[in-house]
């Protein structure tokens, strides 16, 4: 039986007194790919941040893998021994450019574990084959294309093998065959890894393809108004809001 990896409930976030979402409830069960939809200015991304500890919600709780990371007591350490089970892929790849692609997933390596050098080089040389840049270490961000810069940034996301990964937008910026080609590529790390995956996104290619489950925040009622399997909210939505977005307004 599957079991829950996060599970969010009541959740209140706020800048101040600007009220982002509100009552937000949820569970990501471990192995899903889960899409975090809705229009722009929803609070996609800035969830995001709660889910991975870097903004603290106004109330509500977070439990991940079992452990309290936000409410019930949870505290600062308890959060960052969570997040050492995951990974992060940001929007843009968020690279060093300073560095190497071998520096760059070598870092989370350096720093968190007591891997000697040797050790440390062979895990980025299989992570980089894993993304399909084998060969690319000592290229620098800036000679490599986006989706290869993304391609990059997910092996370092996976340099601690973690149990889940957030993704921000990582279709962002694409062309549509770089897009599907890093669809395909979550999938096959999903099934091979048996990795939890949370991603925000509004791609419907994407969100079709490789989503199990979501949630819809709405930006005029700061709430989610829909959840479940994206194919099958296509086939039933629940509310015309939903209908206009998985159609993009075109039945």
């Amino acid at each position: 039986m599957t079991e829950p990896f996060l599970e969010i409930k009541d959740l209140t976030v706020a800048y101040g007194e600007n009220v982002i979402m509100h009552d937000v409830s949820f569970t990501v069960n471990t192995e899903d790919v889960f899409i975090i939809m809705g229009g722009s200015g929803c609070g996609k991304s800035t969830l995001l941040t709660v889910l991975t500890g870097l903004k603290r919600p106004v109330k509500g709780t977070e439990v991940f893998a079992g452990k309290p990371f936000w409410g019930n007591g949870a505290q600062k350490n308890d959060r960052d021994m969570s997040m050492r089970k995951a990974g992060i892929l940001y929007q843009s790849g968020a690279l060093w450019s300073s560095m190497t692609l071998a520096e760059n997933i070598a870092l989370p390596l350096e720093q968190y574990t007591d891997l000697t050098p040797a050790e440390i080089r062979d895990i980025v040389a299989l992570k980089l084959d894993l993304v399909g840049l084998g060969g690319f270490q000592d290229y620098y961000p800036a000679e490599i294309s986006g989706g290869m810069k993304k391609r990059a940034g997910l092996a370092r996301a996976l340099a601690l093998d973690p149990q889940i990964v957030f993704f921000d937008e990582p279709s962002a910026g694409l062309d549509p065959i770089s897009s599907k080609n890093l669809d395909d590529l979550i999938l096959q790390i999903k099934e091979n890894l048996h990795t939890t995956i949370v991603m925000v996104t509004h791609e419907l290619p994407s969100i079709f393809a490789i989503g199990t489950n979501s949630i819809y925040l709405d930006a005029r009622t700061k709430t989610v108004i829909a959840h479940g399997d994206p194919n099958e909210l296509l086939k039933n939505p629940p509310n015309e809001t939903i209908e206009h977005f998985l159609t993009r307004g075109k039945k």
